[in-house]
């Protein structure tokens, strides 16, 4: 009982001694391990999902070129707009197929003379005679009509949009097979 009184003894009321402060438990490793690995996670995940927010749109694919001979056949079709005035309708309908031959067939039209182009021809193995002979056959009429100031009436403006229409459409490339189609060459 020594002991309690000697307590009870020391215990003055009003003299408290001040707390003392919590005591650190130090964290197991797991415990780091784990608050480590959640951190690189949500890093891990923010990175992802703003790559994700601001990935470029990839460009929509160009679309295919229109063919020569498809732009030679629109451009002829424009070309009717005119055919009540002879030498603006002569120059387009010229020009469109001097154009298209440039494209078509790498020959350089546009930049030669009717009789340079036709000399250039005849050493070309570009079109047929027969194809040869109607373009030079349509080239002088259309330089009468553009340089002599040669005035057709509109059968002839007509023959030659005709004649243009046919040159455009007779050497127009093949069109590819369709694949799967039911035209496909059977073996013989």
């Amino acid at each position: 009982m020594n002991l309690l009184a000697s307590i009870a003894a020391a215990a003055v009321p009003g003299d408290l001694r001040p707390l003392k402060p919590p005591v650190a438990l130090p964290l197991p490793w797991t415990v780091w391990l784990v608050l480590i690995l959640l951190l690189l996670a949500a890093a891990g995940l923010a990175v992802w999902l703003w790559r994700r927010s601001h990935r470029p749109v990839p460009p929509p694919p160009p679309e295919p070129p229109i063919p020569a001979h498809e732009r030679a056949l629109e451009k002829l079709r424009d070309a009717l707009a005119l055919i009540d005035q002879p030498h603006p309708f002569t120059v387009r309908v010229c020009d469109t197929i001097r154009t298209y031959l440039e494209e078509r067939f790498h020959l350089h039209a546009p930049e030669r003379t009717t009789e340079e182009f036709l000399l250039e021809l005849r050493h070309s193995a570009s079109l047929e005679t027969e194809h040869k002979s109607v373009l030079g056959d349509f080239l002088q009429r259309c330089d009468l009509i553009k340089f002599a100031r040669y005035e057709p009436g509109r059968h002839e403006l007509d023959e030659i949009y005709r004649a243009a229409v046919r040159l455009v459409e007779e050497t127009a490339p093949a069109p590819l097979p369709v694949p799967g189609s039911t035209a496909a060459t059977a073996p013989a």
